[in-house]
């Protein structure tokens, strides 16, 4: 591991929560909202620097932070971060500043707390990409609920807003459970491999627990208890029901912020499967085919809705369902592939999310029935959304293609049927947002509101410019995105193989 001469990590954690304080004590709220915004462009540009700094042909963790947080049980403040998780930063940076613009003029009622909790949730989630304590993690992937709690219950647009509030937290709650068991798990097996007593012989930091084995007896279950923990925030099906009602209830720009940063699998790619290899391996059938029903399901079911962010609900549900079908083929074409579609559930569900925001905020409602003929009065932010929806088709020369291609590709040479279901999935996707495209941007305008409603305005039409040009690049070069993460993917690949004594070839 390469250690950090600087703690560029913590500044990204703290940033945040920094400005979240100062953004809460502040007297005024335009000078608070001000504050709010300067810090997460100053966290933006931090953020980026990890980037810069990173180097790609090294697979090991990087930027490393080590202080002593609990030395009677061995608990570290211990960040990290490699190919997996380095490109997540800048963009929840990105996100976090694309929420905060969405939702400058929308927010009346405690505006502070509002921009406050943005920002103590920026660096949490920073916290989440960059831990590399198991209990740190924990701590951060708890930390979430709180600031969440409050920006659907308090900011939401639903009249069940605080119903859909609880329902997401006793969710996360209940997802928080079995990731405790299986960490206990592994801290107690490293007791035991090391000889040493309890609580002497604990620890919980990941890169000793990826080389500490793990008995067969204990792999199937630290694997399901970790799964479904990460399954009920990614989330997959039948543990999804809260994120359509998240979509209906809340701000759309929180919304964005869930459909964006999927941490859930994120959790199912840095912790499940690497510390369970012979599990992942012995039970990647069963993740694929849990993958397929998701994308499938998802994509049904989206099919019928008539009101966009409900759509876009269960579409996000359904691409996590092909990421999935991605991780479960265990080659590097399906792993690179699912990183990208990560990557570019915050760029593309995140826009498509706020755009529809847009549209409530203007006509009080995203339904198709008082929507039509939008694209008539509104071709500025239906050149958006047709961009940002091709990409999430996954049409060439978009950042959708090579994402989709790759898991794909990837999903064929494994388990060739799972590949025949992730087609499926890119036909039933594009089913689902041109029909209902269809409905809302063309044809005849029937609402006198949708006549007189307004284009975007110059704050909006630059906060879209940025995922779309990055979409575009994407798109264009997906190679500066495979070329960050291949060394990684390349070494979490082996470790997976090796329990099966096959060696991925490395080209």
């Amino acid at each position: 591991m390469n250690e950090a001469h600087f703690p560029l990590l913590s500044l990204l954690i703290f940033l945040p929560l920094l400005g979240a304080l100062m953004t809460g004590l502040c007297g005024n709220n335009d000078l608070a909202k001000k504050i709010a915004l300067t810090f997460a462009s100053i966290e933006l540009i931090a953020a980026s620097f990890a980037v810069v700094g990173f180097q790609s042909n090294n697979g090991d963790f990087q930027l490393v932070e080590r202080t002593e947080w609990i030395p009677s049980l061995n608990i570290e403040f211990l960040l990290g971060i490699d190919g997996i998780s380095v490109l997540f930063l800048p963009l929840s940076a990105l996100l976090t500043l694309m929420a905060m613009v969405a939702s400058w003029n929308s927010i009346q009622h405690l505006s502070r707390l509002h921009f406050a909790l943005l920002l103590a949730l920026e660096g949490i989630t920073m916290g989440v990409f960059c831990a590399l304590d198991m209990v740190l993690f924990f701590l951060f992937w708890e930390l979430t609920l709180p600031p969440l709690f409050f920006l659907i219950g308090l900011w939401g647009i639903g009249p069940e807003r605080r119903g859909a509030a609880m329902n997401y937290t006793l969710f996360m709650l209940f997802g928080g459970v079995p990731l405790l068991f299986a960490i206990l798990i592994l801290a107690i097996n490293h007791a035991t491999a090391v000889g040493g007593s309890i609580p002497a012989g604990l620890s919980f930091s990941l890169p000793i627990f990826l080389t500490t084995p793990l008995p067969d007896s204990l792999q199937g279950i630290v694997f399901f208890l970790l799964l479904v923990g990460f399954a009920v925030k990614a989330p997959l099906v039948p543990l999804h029901t809260w994120l359509p009602t998240v979509a209906m209830e809340g701000a759309t720009h929180t919304t964005a912020l869930l459909v964006g940063l999927k941490l859930g699998v994120y959790g199912l790619l840095r912790f499940a499967m690497p510390l369970a290899p012979s599990a992942a391996v012995q039970y990647s059938w069963a993740l694929g085919i849990l993958g397929a029903i998701t994308l499938i399901y998802g994509a049904l079911i989206a099919l019928q809705q008539t009101n966009l962010r409900r759509l876009l609900a269960y579409a996000s549900i359904s691409h996590v369902g092909l990421v999935i079908i991605g991780l479960s083929a265990l080659n590097l074409q399906g792993l690179q592939g699912a990183i990208f579609q990560l990557l570019n559930f915050t760029l593309i569900a995140s826009s498509l999310m706020l755009i529809a925001g847009f549209i409530q905020h203007r006509l009080g409602s995203t339904e198709a029935l008082h929507l039509g003929g939008l694209a008539k009065v509104m071709p500025r932010l239906t050149a958006f959304y047709f961009l940002f929806m091709l990409a999430s088709m996954g049409v060439p020369l978009t950042s959708g293609f090579p994402a989709e291609l790759l898991i794909i590709i990837g999903a064929l040479s494994a388990h060739p049927t799972l590949g025949i279901a992730a087609l499926a999935g890119a036909v039933l996707c594009a089913a689902y947002m041109l029909s209902f495209t269809r409905r809302v941007f063309f044809g005849a305008i029937t609402q006198d509101s949708v006549k007189q409603v307004q284009d975007l305005r110059p704050r909006e039409l630059a906060l879209l410019c940025i995922p779309a040009l990055i979409v575009l690049l994407l798109g264009f070069m997906p190679n500066q995105v495979l070329k960050i993460n291949q060394k990684t993917a390349e070494v979490w690949l082996n470790r997976l193989m090796a329990e099966t004594s096959e060696e991925l070839p490395v080209p």
